[in-house]
């Protein structure tokens, strides 16, 4: 049970409130260079939705309500609820070994369970790049690039980001239903909660607008359409695509607002438990069963952020209260929009909603130790730490030019854009509990494992 939150109460207020939201989301967009966006904001029974600008720069066909954009990472939400609704059913156990339903993992698969993949504790690197797996059918990116071999860490010990793991999340939902994932997603999720259906990649629902993503570029100005590169295989990490509408059905259904409330309360609630000793570093508070878990004012509110290519999107929800702030954009710069929106939405509606994480940052560098320096990979990705003679730590990915890395007392990181000075939270660095040695690091959610061959 969840208590409402103050809301505007008449028509009036509804109406102004609507088109100060619509004023405010306008001028960000304009500011930010988002050529489209969405913002729906649910609390005390009613909604408020509206929208701005153009889903296709190069067509300048309206943004409208129902237009669907390219969720990114948000799909692994909705992936994982057609898991738990499995579960709900008695086809799944949560404490399955992931093997047992995933075939193609039998042999040489991680010894993982099903609730340590939906909750990125399973030690599954994060996955290959979409291009290189373009080509490849969903069971054979399983016998590559999900192995014990691949694991940046042992199952249920720490958190590491994994598109790989909701890979076989997805093949595990096909297993069990004997469908494809995006039939049982559409017949198990999305009908019931009127969700229109549309994917990357797929002609999904001809008769729904659909979004295109942009890159902005703040130096000259220009923004341009982009192509989605998603491979097939990875669909059910990354394919769905939604308006801000769809992704308030979702957490209200979890929370049991209105019709048709799918999961049991007791599998609703455990998706937003926060499982022990795993910590998500710069991407959120703590992490449930899908779901990432945000503190803000005494609660933990439950949501996902999302990036396909072009596109930025996020998901918040308080079940104490039961509101939902659901952001959807056609540009990656929409990040920087929902950011400044969220810390100024309290203004206009009243509610306050988490952006970012709320831990608070160390204040004072720790002097650099060469304990941390080393290469580190995760999967196919390489991370180099390096050191100076000045004593001044860098990082670079996959060969890619240097940045400075400054690091903390607590072992947490932080990167200094080069250009402007300015630190970007960025990780941390982990010890062995048993040596006590820096053997990983972790960048933006992603454990990378220190290799023994420099």
């Amino acid at each position: 049970m969840f208590h409402r939150s103050p809301t505007p109460s008449t028509a009036e207020q509804r109406s102004k409130a609507r088109r100060l939201l619509e004023d405010r989301l306008s001028a960000l967009a304009r500011a930010h260079q988002v050529p489209g966006a969405q913002l729906a904001v649910h609390s005390g029974g009613s909604t408020l939705a509206v929208e701005t600008g153009v889903l296709d720069c190069a067509t300048g066909e309206p943004f409208t309500t129902d237009t669907a954009v390219p969720l990114g990472s948000i799909t692994k939400s909705y992936t994982a609820t057609v898991v738990m609704l499995l579960v709900a059913d008695g086809d799944v156990e949560l404490d399955d070994q992931l093997s047992d339903h995933v075939p193609e993992l039998r042999r040489a698969g991680p010894p993982c369970t099903v609730r340590q993949v939906l909750s990125h504790t399973a030690g599954l690197a994060s996955g290959p790049d979409s291009d290189h797996v373009a080509a490849l059918t969903t069971s054979r990116y399983l016998l590559d690039h999900c192995t014990d071999r691949t694991l940046v860490m042992p199952p249920g010990t720490d958190f590491s980001y994994s598109n790989a793991g909701y890979v076989a999340a997805g093949r595990l939902i096909e297993t069990v239903t004997g469908m494809s994932w995006q039939e049982a997603i559409r017949s198990i999720l999305l009908d019931p909660l009127g969700t229109v259906p549309s994917f990357i990649g797929t002609s999904g629902a001809p008769h729904r607008p659909a979004a295109r993503g942009h890159s902005a570029n703040k130096a000259t100005g220009r923004t341009r359409p982009v192509r989605q590169n998603l491979a097939p295989a990875e669909a059910a990490a990354g394919a769905l695509m939604a308006s801000a509408l769809d992704l308030v059905a979702l957490a209200r259904d979890h929370m049991g607002d209105g019709a048709p409330r799918l999961l049991p309360p007791q599998l609703a609630e455990e998706m937003c438990r926060p499982v022990p000793g795993a910590d998500p570093g710069v991407l959120a508070d703590g992490w449930g069963l899908g779901f990432a878990l945000f503190r803000h004012e005494g609660a933990i509110w439950f949501g996902h952020d999302g990036n396909a290519q072009g596109t930025s999107c996020y998901l918040r929800a308080d079940p104490r209260t039961g509101v939902v702030v659901a952001f959807t954009s056609n540009a990656g710069s929409g990040a920087d929009l929902w950011y400044e929106l969220a810390g100024t939405l309290d203004e206009i509606t009243g509610i306050g909603v988490p952006g970012t994480p709320s831990r608070p940052r160390p204040a004072t560098p720790m002097a650099a130790t060469a304990q941390c320096t080393g290469v580190y990979l995760n999967g196919d990705i390489e991370y180099q730490v390096t050191m100076n003679d000045s004593g001044t730590l860098a990082l670079s990915v996959d060969g890619d030019s240097p940045a400075p890395l400054v690091c903390h007392e607590d072992l947490t990181c932080d990167l200094v854009d080069p250009s402007s000075g300015r630190r970007i939270p960025g990780g941390r660095f982990v010890r062995d509990p048993r040596t006590g040695a820096v053997d990983r690091i972790q960048l933006s959610g992603r454990m990378a494992r220190k290799s023994a061959l420099v």
